[in-house]
This record gives structure tokens, C-alpha cells and sequence, in this order.
């Protein structure tokens, strides 16, 4: 009978490039533990030690800059791609440079892509699924509607699953930004009733763990939403989590009173209303959120 060498088992593992190894990049490594050998690109130097301590091979290279990304090309048979657009135009360069590289050789199976919620503009509280066409308002969402249509062009065209994951606000208690706590101490208003819009949430771990789920079990050239069970108007989101935080519930302000008060990234926010669907999420992804529910999130 042979035997295996203890280290031959190390070759059989799947290889994951991350891109953008930001909050959720790390915690998709915390749950995908050793079946995986991981690289994780990142543009700034001063990450690589805490990336290989969180358990990558770190890679120095920058989406904005197309030569140094030539030889991420055949290192990887998954990619998950979590990095954010450049900040301006109506075309996403960053996704382009990174398929022009993935593209010269063709390892690449299977490629998820975190894409955003905001690309369906405006939807006045409708409740809907991913069938629904996209009308992005903003530059910052017609951005990730190109990325959208580039990855599933190079998926079509060199037979590479992609999956779309669209996500909307994404929030934790040990995230930067990322709970409502922050907002609340500041007394930051939110808009009265009439005026108010739906927002859709997923918990960090939840969406780290959909990423996990994507990567093996996503459909080809699939769009899924990637958002928990609760249906909350935003002020009701922010008093829930005043309530469970024992902080003060934030004013509430009319839409002509925010627009004399908020920055206009805030405002556009607060100009779409969305109830998102996510039966595909768990029929597809077979996932179970562990935060169904903003509050049980909110209180992790």
C-alpha cells in the first residue's frame, strides 16, 4: 500500500486568489480555515504581514495599474473579486485590467464577484427578485452594472462560472463603519416616516459565508442577492438599534430638510427604496443566515 507524503495532501487543495482582501476578504479566510490555498492581491505593502498572518500568500499588485497584475494569470483556479470600482467614470477600469490578466491563461473555473444592490436605482419599495432589469442612477452604480456585464462576457466567453452576488449594506459590530452605534452617538437624523425609504442589510459573517457558498455552489453567469430576512424602513433599522444599544433614538427630519443637511453620497442613499428577495440565496447557495434578522445581528 503507498503512501502519501504528509505534504502531497497540500497540492490537492483548490487555489483562491482574493482581490480586494479587505473586512470581508479576511473573513472569508477565517471560514474557509486550511482547505484552501489562498492568495490575496493587494496594492499596499504595509498589508502583507497581516495578510500572511490571517493565513494568504500575499501578492503585491495595484487594478489601477495594469502591468503590475500580469502574473496573478495562471496562479488560480477561484477567484473572488471583492474590490470596489475606481471612484470615477461610468466604466469600471479596475474589473477590466484584472479579467485582461485572469484571461492570458486560462485556469480560472470559477470567479464571484461582490457586486452592489444600488445597481436597480430607485425601486419605490417594491419587493422583488434578481429577475429584475437594472436602472442604475448614479455614476457609482452604472460602474458596477459595466463590471457586471464584462465578467459575465468573460465568463460566457472562456467557460468560467461567475457569480454576482448583489449586496446591500453590509454591517457588524467589529467593522470599521460597519454598526449603527457610530451614527447614532454622532445624533445623526434620519428621515420621518412619510419620507422614508426600505434598506436591505447583511451581516459580514453572513456574506463572507455566501462568498464560501458562491464558490462552490454558484450557478454560471448567476446574479444572487445576498441579504438577510428583515424588511426594515431605515429610521426603523436605526431605532431598533438605538434601542438595543440604549442610545437615543436619532431625529427625524423631512427630505427637504435633509437636502439642506446631508452630503449628496448620503442623500442618494436615502433616494432608493428597495425590498429585496433572497430565495436564491438559500435554495442555490443552500445558505442558513445566522442573522436572519437585523436584530440578531445587531446585537453580535
Amino acid at each position: 500500500m503507498s503512501h502519501m507524503p504528509p505534504h502531497a495532501a497540500c497540492f490537492k487543495r483548490p487555489t483562491l486568489l482574493i482581490v480586494g482582501c479587505g473586512d470581508v476578504g479576511l473573513r472569508v479566510l477565517k471560514a474557509l480555515g486550511c482547505r484552501w490555498r489562498v492568495l490575496a492581491l493587494t496594492s499596499n505593502a504595509s498589508r502583507l504581514d497581516e495578510l500572511r498572518a490571517a493565513g494568504a500568500v500575499p501578492l503585491l499588485g495595484n487594478l489601477d495599474d495594469p502591468r503590475s497584475l500580469g502574473r496573478l494569470s495562471g496562479l488560480a483556479d477561484h477567484v473572488l473579486h471583492l474590490a470596489p470600482p475606481q471612484g470615477e467614470g461610468e466604466q469600471d477600469l479596475r474589473t477590466l485590467a484584472l479579467l485582461r490578466a485572469l484571461a492570458l491563461k486560462g485556469r480560472v473555473q470559477r470567479l464571484v464577484y461582490a457586486s452592489t444592490t444600488g445597481v436597480y436605482g430607485n425601486c419605490d419599495g417594491t419587493q422583488f427578485d434578481e429577475t429584475r432589469t437594472v436602472a442604475p442612477a448614479t455614476a457609482r452604480a452604472k460602474r458596477r452594472v459595466d463590471a457586471e456585464a464584462r465578467l459575465r462576457w468573460y465568463g460566457a466567453q472562456f467557460g468560467v462560472t461567475v457569480s454576482l452576488l448583489r449586496i446591500p449594506g453590509i454591517y457588524a459590530g467589529d467593522r470599521a463603519g460597519g454598526h449603527p452605534r457610530e451614527r447614532l452617538q454622532r445624533g445623526a437624523p434620519v428621515l420621518r416616516r412619510e419620507d422614508d425609504v426600505y434598506t436591505n442589510h447583511i451581516h459580514a459573517d453572513d456574506l463572507a459565508r455566501a462568498c464560501v457558498a458562491a464558490l462552490s455552489r454558484g450557478l454560471p453567469q448567476r446574479v444572487v442577492h445576498v441579504c438577510d430576512d428583515s424588511q426594515l424602513l431605515m429610521g426603523d433599522y436605526f431605532d431598533l438599534a438605538a434601542d438595543l444599544c440604549g442610545l437615543p433614538r436619532p431625529p427625524r427630519i423631512s427630505r427637504t430638510e435633509a437636502a439642506q443637511l446631508m452630503s449628496p453620497m448620503q442623500l442618494s442613499f436615502m433616494g432608493e427604496s428597495r425590498r429585496l428577495m433572497n430565495g436564491r440565496l438559500k435554495r442555490e447557495l443552500r445558505l442558513k443566515l445566522r442573522y436572519a434578522l437585523a436584530e440578531q445581528g445587531l446585537l453580535a
